[in-house]
Parts: structure tokens; sequence; C-alpha cells
């Protein structure tokens, strides 16, 4: 049965018929308000940040299928720390602080899209990408809590 998959950037809970799924899907007999509908579902608990969502459509039946990926690791940042984007210059200007709670909720919601399933390592790559947007980590440098963790010290907070 011939499928197609069609792969779109999304404002979380905010799709529309128009741009970028109209003309992605336009032309497929799909029921546009009913796959809106469950892409805006699907994505409402990332309101404000663009998600990756796929639709498979079965081209005989045009029955579908919408899968939501999670946003990118700065986008989540930014929305722990209430900022609008990274610092223009992260060695000098901060634009946030993470508590590692939050660094450790990030790392889970990355996991499952994560080459893999070591939570320890898929935190230290959230504090790389918070080092590179000029976010601190229980105010400290992003790199002195990496060492932390190969310490041992937060093995209590990430569960391993």
């Amino acid at each position: 049965m011939p499928r197609k998959v069609v792969r779109v950037m999304i404002e979380g809970g905010k799709a529309t018929p128009g741009p970028p799924l109209g003309p992605a899907l336009g032309g497929l007999g799909l029921n546009m308000g009913l796959v809106v509908k469950e892409i805006n579902e699907k994505t409402r608990e990332y309101a404000g940040m663009k998600v990756p969502v796929e639709i498979e459509i079965d081209l005989e039946t045009k029955e579908f299928e919408v899968r939501v990926g999670t946003p990118p690791t700065s986008m989540l940042i930014l929305r722990e720390v209430g900022a609008d984007k990274g610092s223009s210059d992260p060695g000098s200007k901060k634009i946030g602080d993470l508590k590692m709670d939050q660094v450790v909720k990030i790392a889970k919601t990355k996991l499952d899209n994560a080459n893999t399933r070591d939570l320890k390592k898929v935190v230290k790559q959230v504090l790389g990408t918070a080092l590179s947007m000029g976010v601190t980590v229980e105010g400290k440098d992003p790199r002195e809590v990496q060492r932390e963790i190969d310490s041992g010290n937060w093995d209590e907070v990430i569960g391993g």
C-alpha cells in the first residue's frame, strides 16, 4: 500500500490548515481539520516552541498517523530559564541559571531521541548546550557541573 511521510516544523499547539501544513498535505485528500486537531493536541505541551512533526499517510485509505518529536534542546532550555534567545556572548553574558533538576528534566525529554540510553550522558549534552547559550547551572559554569557529574556528585539527582 502506498504511503507518504510529510515532515514539518510546527509551533506547539498552533497548527493551521495554512503553511507549512496546507501546501505539504494539499492534494492528498485528507480531512485537514482532523489532521490539525490531532497535531495541536499532541503538541500543546510545547506551546511557544517549534517541534518536528511527521504525518504518515496511507494514500489509499487516507488514514494518517501523527508523530511528534521533541523540540531542540536549546528551546527546552530557553523555556526553563524564561528567555527568548541565547546569549550573544555566552562567555561573559549570562541569560539565566538552571537548577540541576531542570537539566535532568530536559535530558529525560530528549532521552528517547538520543543516541544513548545513558541519562548521565544526555545530561552532559544538555549542559554543553547550556554552556553555548550562556546559561549557568546551579550558579556555576556548566563545565564545572560536568566534572562534578563525572565525580559522582549528582548521582542522586540524575538517578544513576
